[in-house]
């Protein structure tokens, strides 16, 4: 009989070489319906390497769409870290988007070191303000946050489309359903001429290391840590747990609400309804397959975005459908979730006695 043994401790080398068996057992599983389609697996799999990252070009597209998924992969980590099971980053994107261009489409004028602060302020508290919506819910009344944040992500899209065939929608657009775009003093710079690629990313990486250096540096994560490890145990040790969900929310909301910011403000320049592919769903993904850390994250949404672009380069070109990137997203959160278990237990081998 096999049984399931608590490790005492996880050695490095263990959770390197489960993250690296992850990543190639998802590739594995996905080629089985890969072959049974009849595409060439490896002229497939090639094809999505080389779209990925196979010139600068393609390496700047996954970079740029690795953005916003850093942003909310972070949104979902530090919630999840805390047990507040955020998944309403989708809404929280949409709320920082809709308050950069209510503040950037020329409400305020002003010089860029000036605007651009403010547009992503603002779009980092209507993130936080509308996730502290759903911690006032669960502490409060007990509401379960999965329920709240999950349908205020719908709440929140009917909100911006009325806004967009309302007051914010632009008359130049040619009827089209979408926002005035943001004056050039609140657009973020490119970092490449030519390209897409914006400072997004780099505020990304930047919120990646402070977040990292909040959770494991200071008394403000060890209270996160403690209150996602035993709520009532850090609550009866005299850790101000209320506090701590506050913070949890301003973090989270903020991060997911600057995805929004930097799509509106370093991508598109204006607000539509279809600014988001699913984005906030997907940072549960990112977050989940770097196990919930912050430096963990980066890496994570630029192989989840590397899959997503690779995937299009790559139907484009064999005719294989590009819903192969969701197979291949869900093939390694399945393998890392089996993974997980593997680090935090030993399988060990049990005799059964005789009657």
């Amino acid at each position: 009989m096999i049984r399931f043994v608590p490790r005492e401790r996880t050695p490095l080398w263990l959770t390197v070489a489960v993250s690296i068996g992850s990543g190639l057992a998802a590739l594995l599983l996905t080629a089985v319906p890969l072959a049974l389609s009849g595409a060439p697996i490896l002229d497939a799999f090639l094809l999505m390497a080389k779209g990925a990252a196979g010139d600068g070009f393609a390496l700047a597209e996954t970079l740029t769409r690795a953005t916003p998924l850093i942003f909310t992969g972070l949104a979902a980590a530090v919630a999840f870290r805390a047990k507040l099971w955020n998944i309403g980053a989708e809404g929280q994107l949409y709320a920082g988007a809709l308050a950069t261009v209510a503040l950037g489409a020329g409400l305020i004028e002003a010089p860029s070191y000036v605007l651009l602060p403010l547009v992503l302020l603002a779009a980092a508290l209507a993130g936080a303000a509308l996730l502290l919506v759903a911690v006032f819910f669960k502490s409060r009344f007990g509401a379960d946050e999965v329920v709240v944040t999950l349908l205020m992500n719908f709440i929140v899209l009917l909100i911006v489309q009325m806004m967009l065939e309302g007051p914010m929608k632009d008359e130049m657009a040619l009827g089209w359903p979408q926002s005035a775009p943001v004056l050039d003093e609140a657009t973020l710079p490119k970092l490449i001429t030519g390209l897409r690629l914006h400072w997004g990313l780099i505020i990304a990486i930047a919120a990646a290391l402070l977040l990292h250096v909040l959770m494991s540096r200071t008394v403000w994560g060890f209270r996160i840590r403690a209150v996602g490890e035993n709520a009532r145990a850090a609550r009866y040790a005299g850790l101000p747990v209320g506090r701590s969900m506050v913070l949890v929310g301003l973090l989270s909301g903020g991060l997911a609400g600057l995805a929004g910011a930097s799509e509106v403000a370093g991508l598109k320049g204006y607000l539509t309804s279809d600014l988001s592919p699913g984005f906030g769903y997907a940072g549960i993904v990112v977050a989940t397959l770097a196990n919930l850390s912050p430096l963990g994250v980066i890496p994570s949404a630029i192989f989840i975005a590397g899959v997503f672009v690779g995937a299009d380069s790559m139907s484009r070109t064999i005719g294989v459908s590009n819903y192969l990137a969701d197979l291949v997203v869900s093939f390694s959160l399945l393998s890392v979730l089996i993974g997980g278990l593997l680090t935090r237990f030993r399988l060990v081998m049990v005799r059964r006695e005789a009657a």
